[in-house]
Formats: structure tokens, C-alpha cells, sequence
């Protein structure tokens, strides 16, 4: 008579031989945890296979979304747990931006502006949407403006423009952050405009892009310095966007006192030391 364990010993053989070939990540440790699992809790045949799959299915999402995060190249490591919900509260409702991080402006090709004075956690607040939208498998890309134009303007010169237009186009959401930042330097960047509208107008129906911008809609012609390229790229971008206004108080500037005030009573408890050690 065939003895059982023996054929249990050989069923883990082959199944550990099944899981190399198939290349799926479970050492036999794992595979001996489970089975034990499965005869304790008298697992169904379903519920086995499940626990089977889900340690190396989690372990391979995983694996995505770190790769996913690392292409679209944030510059900061900004959540929207970390974000200072309370400091303009009035202003800045969490609600709508826990619906941007679900990515669903994604699904529907819709663009996404930001707009509003500096020091209001703009870029925070993207590059946390962004990193929400990369956990939910979408492909995306952040890029400050100055970056964008930079590269654009050598790829001119190399005449590698054309690639370079379409590698920026195949994300799904292409954040570009800091426009208006500084003054589009025309002497350094002579095409500037023209490059910017290339990129945008790749995109255009086929992917997300969201704009980070100081710059209200109506001063965009100045800023550009060419009013029908200005209307198109308004055309292209805000037409149809999400637009989110950003009003309130300067959070940078706010660190900014804060941090004067520290100084200045790290500087009096000094000065009040050496008075006392005086007397």
C-alpha cells in the first residue's frame, strides 16, 4: 500500500517545481506555511489556490508601483497625509483633492490646472495626486517647466525633438510644475513657446496634463509673448480642465516667521546666559 506522505513529499516536489518554472517568488518555507495553513483552517481548494497567489501577486504590484514612482521622477517626497490640512482649511478643501488622488481625471482624459500665488501648496498637492495615481497603475510624469523647456531646446539642437515630444506624450498624466516660476528666458530659449505648445498639443485627447501656474489665464499672453500661441495653448490645456484656484495665506512665508521667531529667542536666551553669568 502507497504510503500518503510519500505522496504529499512528492505533490510539494512538483509543486515547488511548478512555482521555478512559472517563475512565481515562493520559497518552500512559504509553501510549507501555507499548506499547514490550508490543514489547520481546513481551507477550501479555492481558498488554498488564493494564498498561493496573493504573496507573489502583492509583492509583483508592488514592484509596479515602485517602478512607476521612480519614471515619473518627483522631486519631493510629498503625500497628502503630510500636507498641513488645517492651515488654510477655508480655502483648501481635502475632499476635492482625496478625489483627484483616486486618478478617475485620468480615465476621462481631462486635463488638471493648478492656479494661484506661491507658497500655498501647490506643488505638494500634485506631486502627492501623482504619486496616488501611480499606486493605481496609471503612468505619470512630473517635470518643472524650466526642465521641460531645458531639455525641448538641446533636443532642437540635436535634432532628437521629435522623440523627445513623443516620450513626453505616452504618459498617461504629465505634470509639469512651476510655470510662470520664472520669466521664460527668450534670449536663452528662443522657441520656447512654440516648444511648450508641441508637447501639449502631443497630448491633446490622448492623455492628462496638469499645469502648476502663478500665472492667471489672462496675463498667459504676456507671459508668453505671443498671443495666438497663447490662445492655443489655453485652448489646449484649460478648455474643459479641472481647474483648482488656490487662495489663503503663504504657508512658506508662515515657516518663514516661525523660524525668525526661534532665532530670535535662541538669540535672547543667549544673550540673557551670558548677562546673568556676568553678574
Amino acid at each position: 500500500m502507497t504510503d500518503p506522505r510519500n505522496d504529499n513529499s512528492t505533490l510539494r516536489q512538483q509543486i515547488l517545481g511548478h512555482l521555478e518554472t512559472l517563475k512565481i517568488p515562493l520559497t518552500s518555507e512559504q509553501v510549507d506555511e501555507i499548506l499547514a495553513a490550508a490543514a489547520k483552517t481546513k481551507l477550501s481548494h479555492v481558498q488554498l489556490l488564493e494564498r498561493f497567489l496573493a504573496a507573489p501577486a502583492n509583492r509583483r504590484r508592488e514592484a509596479s508601483i515602485e517602478s512607476r514612482l521612480k519614471r515619473a521622477k518627483f522631486r519631493d517626497a510629498a503625500t497628502l497625509e503630510s500636507f498641513d490640512w488645517k492651515f488654510n482649511a477655508k480655502t483648501i478643501d481635502q475632499v476635492q483633492f482625496q478625489e483627484l488622488a483616486t486618478g478617475e481625471f485620468i480615465r476621462r482624459r481631462d486635463n488638471l490646472v493648478f492656479v494661484g500665488e506661491s507658497g500655498l501648496g501647490k506643488s505638494h498637492l500634485i506631486q502627492s495626486v501623482g504619486r496616488c495615481c501611480c499606486a493605481s497603475g496609471y503612468r505619470v510624469r512630473y517635470v518643472t517647466s524650466a526642465k521641460l523647456l531645458e531639455e525641448l531646446t538641446a533636443a532642437l539642437g540635436d535634432k532628437t525633438l521629435s522623440a523627445r515630444v513623443r516620450y513626453y506624450s505616452r504618459f498617461d498624466l504629465l505634470i509639469i510644475d512651476e510655470f510662470g516660476f520664472d520669466k521664460l528666458e527668450r534670449r536663452e530659449y528662443p522657441e520656447s513657446s512654440s516648444l511648450l505648445y508641441k508637447v501639449i498639443d502631443s497630448r491633446s485627447r490622448k492623455g492628462s496634463t496638469a499645469l502648476v501656474t502663478n500665472i492667471d489665464f489672462k496675463d498667459w499672453t504676456d507671459y508668453l509673448g505671443d498671443p495666438p500661441l497663447a490662445m492655443a495653448l489655453l485652448d489646449r490645456v484649460v478648455d474643459g480642465a479641472i481647474i483648482q484656484r488656490f487662495k489663503g495665506k503663504s504657508y512658506r512665508a508662515h515657516r518663514a516667521e516661525q523660524q525668525a521667531v526661534r532665532h530670535a529667542k535662541r538669540g535672547t536666551t543667549k544673550n540673557g546666559g551670558a548677562s546673568d553669568r556676568k553678574s
